[in-house]
C-alpha cells in the first residue's frame, strides 16, 4: 500500500492537457485517503469505529452530534458557517488512539475549541460507549472553498458516514453528489432526515427512499427526525433521537457488527482504487503521447529543415545568381589553370588585386559560397521555427509551454551559421591539402593551388554530379571549366575528386544536422524540463494490481457486512 502511496504521488501530471487538472486532484485526493484512512485503517483493524456527521448546511449536524452524546459538545449556531474546525466526540479510553494521530494524520490535535479548520478538537463524552466516535465535519456545500474541502477530506477518513439533511434542502445536488461517491468507494451510508412536518413525513420519507433507490442506496438505514423544539442546552428531546441512540448503541456494544462496517468500508475504499488508478494511469498516459506528440512536431519542422538543405546540394539550386556568376568569373578568366599550374599565378593575382582594388575572382566566388549557403540555413532555420512554433501553438500542452521568442529562429542562428561555413571552408582546404600530400604538381603550386581545387571541391558539392558543373548554366567559360577538369583529374584522378567531394557534402550536412538539432532543443528542452515522469503508468498499474491481489487475499467481507 505504501508502494501506492508513493507511485500516485510521484506522478505530477505538468503537461496542460484535458486531464491533467482532474488528474491532479484525484491524485491528491487518493494520497490523502491512504494518509488519513487506509493505512492506519489496515494497521489497526479493531481500532474504534469513527462516524463521520456531514450535511448540507444548517442540517443540524451539530446538534445531532450533542443531543446523542447528551452534552453540548460541538458548537452549534444560526451563523453560518458553524463548524470551522471538526470535533471528535468519543469515550475516554478510545482517546488514546485518536490522540495518537496516526488517523488524519495532517491534523492538529487539540482538547478546546480552534477557528483553525487543521487542528481536530477531541471531546471524551460518558454518555458514549467505547468503540465508536462522532466527528462533526464542517459543511459539504459551506461557502467557504476550505470547509468544503475539509469535508470531503474527513468523509474519506469515515467508516461510516452519517448524513444529515432536512425536509427543505434533501434532493440538494451536492450532497448527492457525494452520496454517490462514498456509495461507489464502499462507504457504510445511514441517513438523517431532519426537521420533517408531521403532516408531510410520509410523503417526503417516501420521495426521499426513492431517490436512495435510484442512487443503488435503498439498503440505507434512515431515520426521520421531526420539527421538534430543543431543551434549554439546545438539544433535540430524547425520545426524538432515541431509534439513533439505540442503533448506535447496538453498533457499540458488538464488536463483531463494529468489524463488519469496518471491514466493509475498508474493502470497498481498496476496491475503489482500482478504477481510480487507472484514470490516473491514463492520464499519465496522455502526458507521455503529449510530450511525445510535441517533439515529434519538432523533429518534422527540422526535419523538414534538413532535407530542403540537403536537396539543395543536389538539385543546383545553390549555383545560381552570385555563385555562378562568381564561378563563371573564375573559369573564364583563366585563374582556376593559373592557380593549378604554378605560384606565378598566384603572384600575378596578388599584383592586379592590389593594384585595382578589386579582390581576385576565388575570393568573389569563395564569399559567394559563403553568402548562398549561410542564407539557405537562415531561411530554413526561420520556416522550421515557426512551423514547429504554429504546431505548438495547436496543442494545449505546446501553447502553454511557448514563449513569443521560439516563433522565430534563435539571435545565436546568424553568427552560428556563419562560423559553420567557415569552419566547412577550412575544413575543405585541409582535405584538399591532406589528399594532395604526395602529389608533386599540387605541392609545387603551393597553398594557391590547395585554394583552387578546394572552390573547385565546393562547387562540386553545390551539384548532383559531385563534380565540376557544366552544361548550358556554364555555357561561358565551358571549355575553360573542362581544361580544368582534365587537370584535376590528372592530378588527383576522376574518383578521387568524387570522393573528396562526396566527403565534404557528407560533413557539411552533418554540420547542418548539429547546428539545426541547436535549434530544434529550444523546443525540445521545455518538454524535457517539465520533469515528466519516466513510465509513470506502468507503474501505477503495477502498484494498483498488487494492492487488489492483497486485498483478494484480505478477504476483508468474507463473512458479510452488517450496517
Amino acid at each position: 500500500m505504501s508502494q501506492l502511496r508513493a507511485a500516485i504521488g510521484g506522478v505530477s501530471y505538468p503537461l496542460k492537457m484535458p486531464s491533467a487538472d482532474e488528474a491532479r486532484r484525484i491524485g491528491k485526493a487518493l494520497v490523502s485517503q491512504l494518509d488519513d484512512y487506509l493505512l492506519p485503517r489496515l494497521a489497526r483493524l479493531d481500532a474504534p469505529l469513527l462516524v463521520v456527521v456531514g450535511g448540507s448546511t444548517g442540517a443540524g449536524k451539530s446538534t445531532l452530534v450533542n443531543s446523542l452524546v447528551r452534552a453540548p459538545v460541538s458548537a452549534a449556531g444560526v451563523l453560518r458557517p458553524t463548524t470551522r474546525s471538526p470535533v471528535l466526540v468519543g469515550h475516554a479510553d478510545d482517546m488514546p488512539w485518536f490522540r495518537k494521530g496516526e488517523l488524519l494524520p495532517g491534523m492538529t490535535r487539540t482538547p478546546v475549541a480552534s477557528t483553525d479548520p487543521q487542528t481536530l478538537q477531541l471531546v471524551t463524552a460518558p454518555a458514549l460507549g467505547p468503540g465508536l466516535a462522532f466527528l462533526d465535519a464542517p459543511d459539504i456545500d459551506s461557502v467557504v472553498d476550505q470547509n468544503r474541502k475539509l469535508a470531503a477530506q474527513l468523509l474519506a477518513a469515515a467508516d461510516l458516514w452519517l448524513f444529515v439533511t432536512t425536509a427543505a434542502r434533501y434532493a440538494d445536488a451536492v450532497p448527492w453528489e457525494l452520496l454517490t461517491t462514498a456509495r461507489l468507494r464502499g462507504t457504510v451510508i445511514a441517513l438523517v432526515l431532519d426537521r420533517v412536518p408531521e403532516e408531510a413525513a410520509g410523503e417526503i420519507s417516501a420521495h426521499l427512499g426513492e431517490m436512495l433507490a435510484a442512487h443503488d442506496m435503498a439498503a440505507a438505514p434512515l431515520f426521520v427526525l421531526p420539527e421538534t423544539t430543543l431543551d434549554g442546552q439546545g438539544l433535540l428531546p430524547e425520545s426524538v433521537v432515541q431509534p439513533l441512540h439505540d442503533w448506535f448503541g447496538k453498533l457499540a456494544s458488538d464488536a463483531g457488527a463494529r468489524s463488519a462496517v469496518v471491514r466493509q468500508t475498508l474493502d470497498g475504499a481498496l476496491a475503489a482504487l482500482g478504477p481510480a488508478v487507472e484514470g490516473l494511469a491514463d492520464a499519465a498516459d496522455e502526458q507521455e503521447m503529449a510530450a511525445a506528440a510535441l517533439d515529434e512536431r519538432v523533429s518534422a519542422a527540422y526535419r523538414t529543415a534538413k532535407r530542403t538543405v540537403a536537396d539543395g546540394l543536389k538539385d543546383g539550386r545553390l549555383l545560381r545568381g552570385e555563385v555562378l556568376a562568381r564561378w563563371q568569373e573564375f573559369v573564364g578568366t583563366g585563374e582556376l589553370l593559373r592557380a593549378l599550374e604554378s605560384k606565378v599565378g598566384a603572384l600575378r593575382d596578388r599584383i592586379m588585386s592590389a593594384l585595382t582594388g578589386r579582390p581576385s575572382p576565388g575570393r568573389n566566388l569563395q564569399a559567394a559560397l559563403e553568402s548562398q549557403l549561410v542564407t539557405l540555413l537562415r531561411g530554413v532555420s526561420a520556416d522550421a521555427a515557426e512551423q514547429a512554433y504554429s504546431a505548438w501553438q495547436a496543442h494545449p500542452a505546446g501553447a502553454a509551454l511557448l514563449n513569443p521568442g521560439l516563433h522565430q529562429a534563435s539571435r545565436e542562428l546568424p553568427e552560428r551559421a556563419d562560423r559553420l561555413v567557415r569552419d566547412w571552408q577550412a575544413w575543405v582546404l585541409e582535405l584538399v591539402r591532406e589528399e594532395a600530400g604526395d602529389k608533386r604538381f599540387v605541392a609545387r603550386a603551393g597553398a594557391y593551388a590547395v585554394n583552387g581545387v578546394g572552390l573547385t571541391v565546393m562547387i562540386a558539392v553545390f551539384t548532383s554530379t559531385a563534380f565540376i558543373p557544366t552544361g548550358a548554366e556554364l555555357a561561358v567559360g565551358a571549355g575553360t571549366t573542362i581544361a580544368a577538369q582534365k587537370v584535376l583529374e590528372a592530378i588527383f584522378g576522376d574518383q578521387a575528386i568524387r570522393t573528396l567531394a562526396a566527403r565534404a557534402r557528407e560533413n557539411l550536412l552533418t554540420r547542418v544536422d548539429e547546428l539545426l538539432d541547436k535549434e530544434a532543443a529550444r523546443f525540445t528542452e521545455l518538454t524535457a524540463a517539465v520533469g515528466l515522469e519516466l513510465e509513470p503508468a506502468d507503474g501505477l498499474r503495477r502498484t494498483v494490481a498488487e494492492v487488489e491481489r492483497a486485498r483478494g487475499e484480505l478477504a476483508l467481507t468474507a463473512a458479510g457486512a452488517s450496517s
